[in-house]
């Protein structure tokens, strides 16, 4: 057990220490204003997001639900006007109106941009028009493939009514055809973006969404105990950096090889600390877990039980009952083939690539209370797979003619980021993306449960001292608090989600206070622990953890594993178990 455990006073005082300790941690722990911050942020969002919905919202529900079910009456397959009528949902989203849509704009990041980086901060009426004009021949290529489509699914679907939907060659006909005009559809929809950039100055948002960022972690390290001044000056080039860490993701070719903005973050903090320094005035903002404990609770809201349910049995199997088999084995073969020394190394790597990469890096290491350095070294091995697997996992898919729902399902139980989970989807299609982003979902929620295990095993196996009783209260120490505030933004959102139904729901809190709001917040304080993480890091003291490569053989042995484990385990439930929930996706 720590030296903590071992020198305690005598049970009865015990008792006394821990119920003071509990009060008082509410205003001056870490993982506790991390839940206050982020229940601030999804309180505010509730109240502008849900008090300004779509213009007339729930008469174009109405009416769009009593077309669909007219539909799906009439045909054994989603037809055009099936399709349409889904459509004309899918485009009321909360933050496109009122005051959402500020909110919107005023957290985003960067632009994207190709050889100007200027372009991610400011884009003039001319610049505009040039955008617009070059992406034009491509999307009126684009509408007029989707013309095409449309008019041979029409015909199909004509021919298909024609029998009374009772000839299966037809109905199959109609079926494939609706879904390529969906596909081209799509492609239209992507390319209009393109077509439709406007001017924009993001330079006078930035600088006041960092005053607002400033505030709020500033507000928390003033109550406890920490020099607002300090931190405030400090905060000011971390938020700097953090903006260039943004700027360069944002470059069309960063973009295409999946360079996102965590790997420019630690990559920037890294250059910085292992040349010149980090300089000790700047070491007040590097709050690498305030900060990402605060956006993990973020996070939590965006967890919908819901929809995790939707995907049904398959998934919870691919991801509840893979995950932890891969973590055990890996941790296993880290220490008794591998013989790495530092077992809270050897869990944060395990944790980091069976679960979910950085988050649940962030977890581990806190219930285990690993080294700034182990945890340091655990995401950058993420990050290097990552990228690499959301590229070459999707195109192997595609090149083996593996079916949608099964690579979708593969990639999203092995690619670690959620991210890079959806990009990688989306290049095989809707059905790959929404499998994935699901069980990549589904795959979160286990963050809380792997913390929660591992703290009890570190106190009970690692830690422990033979023959001495471990008190629960150890336990709730070790603990990461700002998990319970993760699972109570999955259950608060879930239980007001499922309230609201599916169609309001998507609006105001999918396409509300998430996307308008919660995820933009969140990817900033994740970027700004990159950068602390980065900053706070030096090459000589990671050095010693390299010993022999033991650290990329783990990861590397690790994720093969669990590459073949989540391919049989999806095969499996997918399409032998399950396969009537696997045609309805």
């Amino acid at each position: 057990m720590s030296d903590m455990a071992q020198t305690m006073p005598p049970e009865s005082d015990v008792v006394i220490d821990v119920a003071e300790s509990k009060l008082s941690d509410l205003w001056t722990k870490e993982d506790y204003w991390a839940i206050w911050l982020g229940l601030f942020i999804l309180i505010f969002g509730m109240f502008v997001y849900f008090n300004a919905p779509p213009e007339n919202m729930d008469s174009k529900i109405a009416e769009a639900n009593a077309i669909m079910e007219k539909e799906m009456e009439r045909a054994p397959f989603k037809t055009i006007a099936w399709h349409e009528a889904a459509e004309s949902k899918h485009k009321l989203k909360s933050y496109s109106t009122g005051f959402g849509k500020f909110l919107n704009v005023f957290t985003s990041k960067p632009h994207g941009w190709t050889d100007n980086p200027l372009q991610s901060f400011f884009l003039n009426e001319e610049a505009a028009a040039a955008k617009n004009a070059a992406a034009m021949a491509k999307y009126e290529a684009a509408q007029a493939a989707s013309a095409g489509a449309l008019a041979v699914a029409t015909s199909r679907q004509s021919a298909a009514a024609a029998a009374n939907f009772k000839n299966e060659t037809l109905n199959a006909e109609a079926k494939d055809s609706i879904s390529a005009w969906i596909g081209a559809q799509n492609k239209v929809s992507d390319l209009k973006k393109k077509v439709t950039v406007k001017p924009y100055n993001q330079a006078g948002y930035l600088v006041g969404l960092g005053v607002i960022i400033a505030l709020l972690f500033g507000a928390g390290l003033k109550v406890m105990g920490k020099p607002l001044p300090e931190f405030l000056k400090a905060f000011v080039l971390v938020f700097a950096l953090a903006i260039v860490a943004y700027m360069l993701s944002s470059q069309a070719a960063a973009k295409a090889y999946g360079i996102g903005y965590a790997a420019w973050a630690i990559a920037i903090g890294l250059l910085i600390s292992n040349t010149i320094g980090t300089p000790s005035w700047i070491k007040p903002a590097v709050q690498t877990e305030f900060y990402i404990k605060t956006g993990l609770v973020l996070l939590g809201a965006e967890i919908l039980f819901g929809k995790i349910l939707s995907i049904g049995l398959p998934g919870i199997f691919v991801a509840w009952v893979v995950t932890p088999i891969v973590l055990v084995t890996t941790y296993q073969f880290g220490q008794k083939i591998l013989k790495i020394e530092s077992k809270t190394l050897n869990m944060v790597i395990s944790a980091d690539m069976s679960v979910c990469g950085v988050s649940a890096a962030i977890a581990t290491a806190s219930a285990c209370r690993a080294k700034k350095e182990e945890l340091t070294l655990a995401v950058g091995l993420s990050l290097v797979f990552t990228s690499i697997m959301m590229i070459v996992m999707p195109a192997f898919i595609k090149a083996v003619g593996m079916p949608e729902v099964l690579g979708g399902a593969w990639m999203g139980g092995t690619i670690d980021a959620t991210g890079a989970v959806a990009a990688a989807g989306a290049f095989l299609g809707e059905k790959a993306l929404y499998t994935a982003a699901t069980i990549k979902m589904i795959q979160n929620i286990l963050i809380g449960g792997i913390a929660f295990c591992v703290a009890i095993y570190w106190c009970t196996r690692v830690d422990c001292v033979p023959g001495q009783k471990v008190h629960a209260s150890e336990i709730w120490h070790r603990f990461p608090k700002f998990v319970i505030g993760f699972i109570g933004a999955s259950i608060l959102f879930s239980t007001i989600y499922a309230s609201m139904g599916p169609d309001v729901g998507y609006a105001l809190i999918d396409q509300g206070i998430l996307k308008g709001m919660t995820k933009n917040l969140r990817g900033w304080f994740f970027c700004l622990a990159f950068i602390s993480i980065g900053l706070a890091t030096d090459f000589r003291e990671l050095k010693g953890y390299f010993k022999g490569g033991k650290p990329l053989i783990l990861y590397f042995c690790g994720q093969s594993f669990n590459l073949a484990l989540t391919l049989l385990m999806a095969y499996i439930m997918f399409y032998l178990v399950f396969p009537d929930i696997t045609a309805l996706i």
